[in-house]
């Protein structure tokens, strides 16, 4: 497919045109091609996304306070849901990425998949203004928006894991770093969880030892579930 049929396929995905395309292409670029990278950009659209989703949260949920707010927030920004995103609209695809970043895939790498879309989203804002890529954000994630629920508790899976073990009676689960690989910002953990009620630790890669701490949890927990259906 030629480039500019490839931008044109991107953009009705997003539900955006580009007056000028060159802040799409930025956004586009990971800093390991030569040259001109999107990391501006991302430090600009994570700020946007941010706001946003405080806006939008603050008036759907006007009795509930701060901490579940900005629960409800980490939930929907969190790298994971930035990156499932991106998947949905295709950016994957059409990243330019230095040799290295595409050998290894890094077209499918939450972190740079999650990074690129908060630079779209920059380059958009900084094109058409606030108004424009509030209705956007808005239009992205209504679904998720929807499905929130501020009678439901909200728990990260270390503190659903760290409570279910308190109310069997068991002794807090460890976490231990196995590995770090990659150089720079682009390094990647790899943790173990262990807990006395499973035989064997849980293990996770994450993009930071927290992201890999909480993904180690959420493996065992649900083996736990597994185990104790009704527990």
């Amino acid at each position: 497919m030629p480039a500019q049929d490839k931008i044109e396929q991107l953009q009705a995905q997003l539900g955006y045109v580009f007056t000028d395309v060159t802040g799409l292409k930025l956004a586009l670029t990971h800093r390991s091609a030569a040259g001109l990278h999107n990391e501006r950009l991302e430090f600009l659209g994570d700020a946007v996304l941010e706001l946003v989703v405080t806006h939008r949260l603050y008036h759907q949920f006007p009795g509930v306070d701060e901490g579940r707010l900005s629960r409800f927030r980490a939930q929907l920004v969190r790298k994971e849901s930035l990156a499932s995103k991106a998947r949905e609209l295709g950016v994957g695809r059409h990243l330019i990425l230095g040799p290295g970043e595409r050998q290894s895939g890094g077209w499918e790498r939450d972190s740079i998949l999650a990074d690129s879309l908060e630079a779209i989203l920059g380059a958009i804002y900084l094109e058409a203004g606030l108004q424009t890529v509030t209705e956007l954000i808005t239009d992205w994630f209504e679904d998720q928006f929807n499905r929130l629920d501020a009678r439901r508790v909200i728990k990260d899976s270390k503190t659903a894991l760290q409570e279910f073990l308190q109310a069997e009676g068991m002794p807090l689960p460890t976490y231990a770093l196995l590995q770090t690989t990659g150089l720079g910002h682009q390094q990647r953990f790899t943790v173990t969880c262990t807990c006395q009620l499973l035989a064997t630790p849980a293990v996770a890669e994450g993009d930071s030892i927290k992201q890999a701490e909480q993904k180690a949890a959420e493996t065992c927990l649900a083996q736990l579930h597994r185990e104790k259906p009704n527990g």
